[in-house]
């Protein structure tokens, strides 16, 4: 089988390089038709008139693609404006879509860039149901994710498919440090629960953080306590040996819908490094995670207990050592590479 992974998208966002490596392990003949959009861009897909010039040009060369020789084409993240050149390209094979997210929900819901009931929300509604509805099948990250994408466009089906890690560079190799560090990794975004994360180091003095990231919400760490420290930046390439000489990863701990319906990127990393994880309890983590067991799930926005689990991580080796290798196990179960590349090769032959 050869799949032609089609669009503007993030040619290095995990998510991206993931699903490939995920469909080659699975022995399926990946191919990229990529133009360039978002590469060069630190903080990825952002809104403004250069960004929408940038797309219009990069749409417009996609059209005059004329790919060969593919039994179907995947379109990518952030891909909501690639599907008419993927339906033209693809002449009647069958276009998978995996959105990853909705612009609306996140532009609007969670990142609160513009207000609900806007020109612009209703505009990003209406991109988020054409795209959604052009595709024969629609995969979604998580089974809550795909429950809000398929009422949002009216399917009646929308695949699932975990977004797990990039097994060339996440492999098993933490093991408990000399120095027990909180290592949080990722955009300064309401989904993050930014604010959560700095009252519960403020609630646990005693307990070094190393926050890596920037965005939209890092003026929040100009008010850090002492026992934060700010990294604004590290190449992905690094993430790894992060993991390994953390105490523990910190997930997600935002309160907006689409932070109960997503399980991020960091979360499948370090799961798969071995790394204890905490993370907030939503209906999306539960689907791969058991308190106690695999992860600590904690109530999202809720500081006090975000404290107290990694307190409990801190004070016991063994403790941060039964919840790593849950964690490992449960990737291994339901997140690896092999795993979900039999997924997704399940998900395109089923079209062809």
């Amino acid at each position: 089988m050869r799949v032609c992974y089609f669009g503007t998208y993030e040619r290095d966002y995990p998510r991206n390089a993931q699903v490939v490596s995920c469909l080659r392990k699975a022995g399926v003949d990946v191919q990229e038709e990529h133009v360039p959009v978002w590469d060069d861009v630190r903080h990825g897909w952002a809104v403004g008139l250069g960004s929408g010039l940038r797309l219009a040009a990069a749409e417009a060369r996609l059209l005059a693609r004329r790919p060969h020789g593919f039994d179907a084409f995947l379109v990518g993240y952030p891909g909501h404006l690639d599907l008419p050149a993927a339906r033209r390209a693809a002449r009647g094979r069958p276009v998978v879509f995996n959105p990853l997210v909705s612009l609306a929900d996140t532009l609007v819901a969670d990142r609160g860039r513009f207000r609900p009931g806007s020109l612009a929300a209703r505009m990003l509604e209406a991109i988020d149901r054409h795209a959604l509805r052009s595709a024969d099948a629609v995969v979604a990250d998580t089974q809550a994710h795909g429950r809000y994408l398929a009422e949002l466009a009216g399917l009646e089906e929308v695949s699932v498919c975990f977004v797990g890690a990039e097994e060339r560079l996440f492999q098993p190799g933490w093991q408990p440090p000399a120095r027990f560090t909180v290592l949080f990794v990722g955009k300064l975004i309401p989904l993050q629960g930014v604010e959560t994360i700095l009252q519960a180091a403020r609630l646990a003095p005693e307990v070094p953080f190393r926050i890596v990231g920037s965005g939209q919400l890092e003026g929040l760490l100009l008010d850090a306590p002492a026992n934060v420290e700010r990294v604004a930046w590290i190449e992905y390439e690094a993430l790894p040996q992060e993991l390994e000489q953390a105490g523990c990863a910190l997930g997600i701990f935002g309160t907006t819908g689409k932070a109960q319906r997503v399980i991020p990127n960091k979360a499948f990393q370090a799961l798969a490094s071995g790394a204890p994880l905490v993370t907030a309890d939503t209906p999306a983590a539960r689907e791969l995670l058991v308190d106690g067991e695999s992860a600590l799930l904690v109530p999202p926005g809720d500081p006090e207990a975000l404290a107290e689990a990694i307190r409990r991580l801190a004070a016991s080796t063994e403790l941060a050592q039964r919840i790593a290798a849950g964690g490992r196990t449960a990737y291994e179960r339901q997140a690896s590479e092999a795993v979900l590349g039999e997924r997704w090769r399940e998900i395109i032959e089923r079209l062809l």
